[in-house]
């Protein structure tokens, strides 16, 4: 198990973010439906559709951020456990 835990931890803290940005199959499957089904991305959809650029852009510029932070946070684990295995 100990092996296997620096993949577990990737797979599972990329799984969070791609669901995090998920579009189509929410909007197909669950709807629109405010406070229920709303995700970041729909809810930059909804922006843009009422043209509210500047509210998309925000939300795309936090969503950004958000993405940067989790792939710093994999990369960081990545090393440690890389680190932490290696044998001189």
């Amino acid at each position: 198990m100990l092996l296997a835990a620096p993949g577990i931890i990737t797979g599972a803290v990329l799984s969070f973010a791609h669901t995090v940005g998920e579009f189509g199959i929410v909007l197909m499957l669950g709807g629109n439906l405010a406070g229920s089904t709303r995700t970041v991305a729909i809810s930059i959809y909804d922006s843009v559709q009422a043209m509210d650029y500047t509210a998309a852009g925000q939300t795309s510029l936090a969503l950004l951020v958000f993405s940067f932070i989790v792939l710093a946070i994999t990369y960081t684990l990545q090393r440690r456990f890389t680190h932490a295995g290696a044998t001189p």
